[in-house]
């Protein structure tokens, strides 16, 4: 009898033993799945994807959009023991987070925890004209159209430039934003660049300009800027219309004139168009426009302001995105009748 019990509690030990062996066992692969959890990239990670993370969204919220986004098939518990391991839990900021290829639920969740929210770009491209600005903003993804529904004058009103014209007047350069940013924040800091940069620009101006302001310099600028988009043909350009205005020739350039036309520009340029006055005409009228006609960039006020010394008067494309260059009327002549009319000698 004595023995059956003593092999009766050798039994019962062996069994406690195996039990604790699973156990042990079983809690020795949990964490060591919970480890690989935290260190392995997500699943469907890559470029574009993100995360958004409304205000007052609970870390069970963060989870479950996660997993229908199809980031992460893991268990909640992983998520929330990771974030209590990492004493994160409740310190997640709202925001859109990025989930780029090789991210972890471990860099998910310092990135949350620091508030390193997804940021967008958005590029002001030389040559732009506001309008065409205005359709890029509306089109952006995740930026908040405050200005929707205003027109230009109420635009720059709310900019704190009322007595501005809005061409011209935004620098064309790339803009950082998170998800909730206005498009009024994005035109505000471009105008506050172009302004600055022509405060300090104009004060290295070459002399004897015939520009008697910054905004002058400007509206030249966006002429040169809608002329060519050849690096070694800015400042030369920017020359033959300097000595033009010097000289008062009309400068007689086809971008000024397209502007004017406004919706009424089907992509021809008539030579009805170049005999019908608008304030734009600059073959109908003397000096400059009354506003730019475009965003210059930075390369294009520098050539407004330091023009190539010369005396060129006239230029014409040639058709390769260059231009012929002439001085007098008849060697422009024959620019003209060899690249426009197809002439050559």
């Amino acid at each position: 009898m004595n023995r059956d019990r003593q092999s009766g509690r050798v039994r019962w030990r062996a069994l406690f033993l195996l039990v604790l062996l699973v156990l042990a066992g079983a809690v020795a692969w949990l964490w060591q799945d919970f480890a690989r959890f935290g260190s392995v990239p997500m699943q469907g990670a890559g470029a574009g994807q993100s995360v958004d993370v409304g205000r007052g969204s609970s870390f069970k919220d963060i989870v479950g959009e996660l997993r229908r986004q199809g980031l992460s098939t893991a268990s909640p518990f992983y998520w929330r023991l990771l974030a209590e391991q990492m004493r994160v839990a409740g310190r997640l900021h709202a925001g859109e987070y990025a989930v780029v290829a090789g991210m972890t639920p471990r860099d998910l969740l310092a990135n949350m925890a620091a508030g390193k929210v997804m940021q967008r770009n958005f590029t002001i491209v030389d040559g732009w004209n506001f309008h065409v600005l205005r359709q890029a903003l509306a089109a952006a993804p995740k930026l908040r159209h405050d200005t929707q529904g205003l027109d230009d004058a109420a635009l720059m009103q709310k900019l704190g430039a009322p007595d501005e014209q809005p061409e011209g007047r935004f620098l064309p350069e790339t803009y950082a934003y998170v998800k909730g940013d206005s498009d009024l924040d994005i035109l505000r800091r471009a105008h506050a660049a172009m302004a600055k940069t022509l405060d300090a620009l104009w004060p290295q101006r070459d002399k004897d300009l015939p520009l008697a302001s910054p905004y002058e310099a400007l509206i030249l600028a966006s002429i040169v800027e809608k002329e060519t988009a050849r690096a070694d043909e800015r400042a030369r350009i920017a020359g033959v219309f300097v000595r033009r205005l010097q000289q008062h020739i009309l400068l007689q350039t086809d971008p000024t004139v397209i502007y004017g036309l406004g919706d009424g520009y089907t992509g021809t340029i008539h030579k009805v168009d170049l005999t019908t006055d608008t304030p734009y005409n600059t073959y109908t009228r003397a000096g400059l426009p009354p506003t730019p006609i475009a965003m210059p960039g930075k390369p294009a006020l520098q050539a407004a302001l330091h023009p190539a010394a010369g005396n060129e008067l006239y230029f014409v494309a040639r058709g390769d995105g260059t231009h012929a260059f002439a001085a007098t009327l008849d060697e422009h002549n024959r620019n003209v009748a060899c690249y426009q009319l197809k002439r050559c000698p």
